[in-house]
């Protein structure tokens, strides 16, 4: 038996699939160029690839057939030589609807192997969201802001081409550079380019690892699936409640409305922005409660409206919709590393909250330029250029 090599891709469900599925392609067509053969494959779990939902792509390359076809046998790889995280703010997990559970980005990652992120934060900044790993693991990342130019038309911004450098430098044995630039000059338009940009991400690219116990201690969130003999029968499932009031946790009010959520999806790592909110300027109006799709505003006791973030997917409605300026705020997911509840730490110290929000405010991204999990980022005709600045400038 050979050796087999895989490379996981994980991305943002329909805006990156075609720009994921590019890359996996890449791989196995340049590891052809040595001669050795592979297969690219989409793996969705019980994940409907949706709006921004977290999916994964593979690609699996082998010294010879015989390798390949045992690897072929397995549904997904269980361990893998490198993981691409298309978009930096996956970081903080993955939740694949349901029975799966939050699982950690270097999952399936093996002992000392690359996770390789496409992010302009630096490291220590990504740690605080990548949960700890018992094994240690090469932690790198290479400039550009994720790509969401693979929605049903790929734009070509050369974000496949760098990917693909960065995986020859970090897994040598799986290609070289130059079977992928042969890969690249007989069949990519703008070739030469291309292999520029590949050749920039590849030597720029570099890792530092990350020892066991680095990394955020939250405990990943996991469901213990039933087994045959203690399913409900036929094809029902319980319903969800209607909700209730709950507490203040400072005054002991009892009051207001939390509705009833699933216990088996919580929507956050579909979130690359979440809404903050000016509970001082809030005048109750109730829009954000009304128009958010999901259901993820509690009407708090004393009336106010605080977002569970636990279930909030962060599309921006609320802020699009709010009439008061500055009361919601969209802002990245890399300023905050929990979901606790806003309101709480409002009425526990308003004085500090206030503070708060206005350094997190600081941090927003303009309305031009701003994500979230249910848009493209940008637009196409200015996004390119800035992506290829950044390809060939670092």
């Amino acid at each position: 038996m050979g050796q087999l090599f895989a490379v996981e891709i994980i991305y943002r469900g329909v805006f990156q699939k075609i720009l994921a599925k590019n890359i996996c392609r890449g791989i196995v067509l340049s590891a052809h160029n040595e001669g050795k053969p592979g297969l690219s494959f989409g793996r969705y779990s019980d994940s409907p690839e949706r709006n921004g939902i977290p999916a994964k792509s593979y690609a699996i390359v082998a010294t010879d057939d015989v390798t390949l076809e045992a690897g072929m046998a397995q549904y997904s790889p269980k361990q893998v030589d490198i993981t691409v995280v298309l978009d930096d703010t996956l970081c903080k997990g993955l939740e694949s609807w349901a029975w799966m559970g939050l699982q950690a980005v270097n999952h399936v990652l093996k002992p000392n192997a690359t996770l390789a992120v496409i992010s302009n934060e630096t490291v220590p900044t990504l740690l605080k969201s990548i949960h700890v790993k018992e094994q240690p693991y090469q932690l790198g990342t290479f400039k550009g802001v994720p790509s969401f130019s693979g929605m049903w038309n790929f734009k070509d911004d050369h974000t496949d081409v760098r990917v693909l450098g960065v995986i020859a430098k970090a897994v040598p044995q799986l290609f070289s550079f130059s079977a992928l630039e042969k890969y690249i000059a007989s069949k990519l338009k703008d070739g030469p380019a291309k292999v520029q940009s590949a050749k920039l991400a590849y030597e720029r690219f570099s890792t530092v690892k990350v020892e066991v116990g680095q990394g955020n201690p939250e405990a990943l969130r996991q469901y213990v699936q039933p087994k045959w003999d203690e399913m409900r029968e036929g094809t029902s499932i319980v319903g969800m409640g209607h909700g209730d009031s709950f507490k203040d946790p400072k005054t002991g009010e009892v009051g207001g409305y939390r509705p009833a959520r699933s216990e088996t999806f919580l929507k956050f790592s579909t979130r690359t922005m979440r809404p903050v909110t000016n509970f001082e300027t809030c005048t109750k109006c109730t829009l954000c409660w009304l128009n958010c799709p999901d259901a993820s505003f509690d009407v708090t006791p004393d009336g106010l409206y605080d977002t569970d973030l636990e279930s909030c997917c962060g599309c921006g409605i609320c802020e699009q919709v709010c009439p008061v300026t500055n009361c919601i705020t969209m802002v990245s997911e890399h300023k905050f590393t929990d979901n606790a509840s806003q309101w709480t730490a409002f009425k526990q110290d308003q004085t500090a909250y206030k503070a708060w929000v206005a350094a997190k405010s600081a941090a927003a991204v303009s309305l031009g330029e701003r994500s979230n999990g249910f848009r493209y980022r940008g637009q196409y005709k200015e996004q390119i250029p800035a992506a290829l600045d950044v390809a060939n400038k670092g």
